[in-house]
């Protein structure tokens, strides 16, 4: 029988250590392609029966359309988020769609604390003036996070292991989540409504799906019922957040400080090398040019243990629906 054969779209070259590893017990063809999956590249895929994909491929109707007509039945994404593929459109082809549901939450969730820490202590700027032979303490004053108000809004897997390292440092924690979780509840998390969670807060993180209820979640109606002076932290989807109406908040200092690890339109620059290149985003220019805004990109997943996970769950899931089996885990299973 002939090995499957699997296009893996927008890789690196971590993505090509960790599938090549795993993927010596399952004997999958696997090509690597830097380029992301679009309609500009659909027509590249010959005899493959799966494509592998990641979180700004675009996989829309047009794109699984010609999937199918090019005879792929699997659809597998090494993230959890779903928001950019078309299930509908999968379904309708019978194309089977996989996900990763979950992966080292604990990666995400310090990534966020990382974040805090730094946009608050001010690590980053007292590293460069050390290097500089600068020794002034003069801006670096930051605060406790003991005893402040820490306001989670989605507390799934990374939302609850993001409560539990705030609770450490002595935090009161308030969260948000249309399906509350007992065990976050008996951990010590407050549920509290959206309204008081945003006017509580010193901080907020958020750590829920981008969907049509929670696009432009942060908006200029929720910034302006937050505390004035709030942090604000996301790790989940660019989306979540308005820009235009953030820059507004950071300018009339609503917002102290905003940590982010994506950007709605991160397609365009994340997971490139653009040293010097003209960036023609005048909005993340913008956001850059504030001092007390931090932009990582999409790297909170990125740790070993992280790609180890994504790279066995996403070649099981693959080699499971493949063979026609009953997945191990349903919930990486979306079509």
């Amino acid at each position: 029988m002939k090995p499957l054969k699997i296009l893996l779209f927008s890789a690196k070259p971590y993505d090509k250590q960790f599938f090549d590893l795993y993927n010596k017990a399952y004997g999958f063809q696997i090509e690597y392609l830097e380029t992301h999956l679009g309609p500009h590249i659909v027509n590249v895929i010959q005899d493959e029966k799966a494509v592998c994909v990641f979180v700004n491929d675009k996989v829309t109707g047009e794109v699984i359309s010609v999937l199918a007509r090019k005879g792929v039945k699997i659809i597998a994404l090494r993230c959890a988020g779903y928001n950019n593929v078309d299930l509908d459109a999968a379904s309708l082809h019978g194309i089977r769609v996989c996900r990763v549901p979950e992966y080292s939450p604990q990666a995400v969730a310090e990534h966020a604390v990382a974040l805090i820490l730094t946009l608050n202590r001010k690590t980053h700027k007292a590293y460069n003036r050390i290097r500089e032979q600068n020794f002034s303490l003069t801006g670096l004053l930051g605060f406790n996070l003991s005893g402040k108000t820490v306001g989670v809004i989605g507390t799934g897997n990374i939302g609850s292991a993001f409560c539990r390292i705030m609770k450490a440092f002595g935090c009161r924690i308030i969260g948000y989540d249309l399906s509350p979780r007992l065990d976050v509840e008996q951990s010590g998390v407050e549920y509290v409504t959206m309204e008081e969670l945003l006017a509580s807060s010193d901080i907020i993180s958020l750590h829920c799906p981008l969907n049509e209820e929670t696009h432009y979640l942060i908006n200029e109606k929720t910034l302006a019922s937050m505390k004035k002076g709030v942090t604000l932290i996301n790790t989940s989807r660019g989306g979540l957040i308005n820009t235009t109406d953030m820059i507004q908040a950071l300018k009339s200092k609503q917002v102290a400080y905003l940590g982010i690890d994506v950007y709605e339109q991160e397609d365009k620059l994340f997971f490139r090398d653009l040293t010097g290149s003209i960036i023609e985003d005048d909005v993340i220019q913008r956001l850059l040019s504030f001092p007390n805004v931090l932009v990582t990109a999409h790297q909170a997943f990125f740790t070993e243990e992280a790609l180890s996970e994504i790279a066995q769950v996403t070649l099981k899931s693959i080699d499971q629906l493949y063979k026609g089996q009953q997945a191990d885990n349903q919930q990486a299973i979306l079509v």
